[in-house]
């Protein structure tokens, strides 16, 4: 969603449960859908763990399906999301997508805009669970670190790339809330 400004800090989340339960999953959880992977040249580098993603051919109907991620991230995850939402934006929307997601150490997604128009309705929020300092990410040009701890929305609508140097992965949760004055808007 264009909100006027490449970044919104949201401040301090308790992301603490979220964290751990992540932290927690095996490596074939990472590789259980290669979705994103495989349609999206531009996340060749990361790896998902997948909660929720909205059918983008039924688009504008929004269709959500709860994907292999949900049974194991969703009581840690739930409530982070919902505390956001209530803090941040009107009430009665819906989350179309959810999904940790890990980019991989020395890995790199290339500058993009979401381009699909479930990305105009929807705030793209980011909660960091692992970064390092060698970790980059770029919203029309400049430059931004992510802190463990907090939450972002970012401008999908600007161009975007991330880019991380470090020699550990970088893990962030991130969901896509449409809010209800954009449910059924194309």
């Amino acid at each position: 969603m264009n909100i006027d400004v490449p970044l919104r800090e949201l401040g301090p989340v308790d992301s603490a449960a979220l964290s751990a339960t992540i932290l927690s999953q095996d490596a074939q959880a990472w590789k259980e859908d290669k979705y994103r992977q495989e349609a999206f040249e531009v996340h060749h580098a990361t790896e998902s763990i997948v909660m929720l993603f909205v059918d983008i051919d039924r688009w504008p109907s929004i269709v959500v399906k709860q994907e292999p991620g949900w049974p194991r991230l969703a009581d840690a995850a739930l409530p982070v999301m919902n505390d956001i939402i209530n803090r941040f934006y009107a009430p009665g929307g819906t989350v179309i997508r959810a999904m940790a997601a890990k980019l991989l150490a020395g890995g790199k997604i290339t500058p993009h805009v979401d381009q699909h128009p479930s990305f105009h309705h929807g705030h793209r929020i980011h909660v960091p669970i692992t970064t390092n300092p060698r970790v980059r990410f770029m919203i029309d040009g400049r430059p931004y670190q992510f802190k463990v701890g907090d939450a972002y929305e970012i401008n999908n609508q600007k161009t975007h790339s991330v880019m991380n140097k470090g020699d550990e992965d970088r893990i962030t949760f991130i969901f896509d809330y449409v809010p209800p004055d954009q449910i059924g808007t194309d």
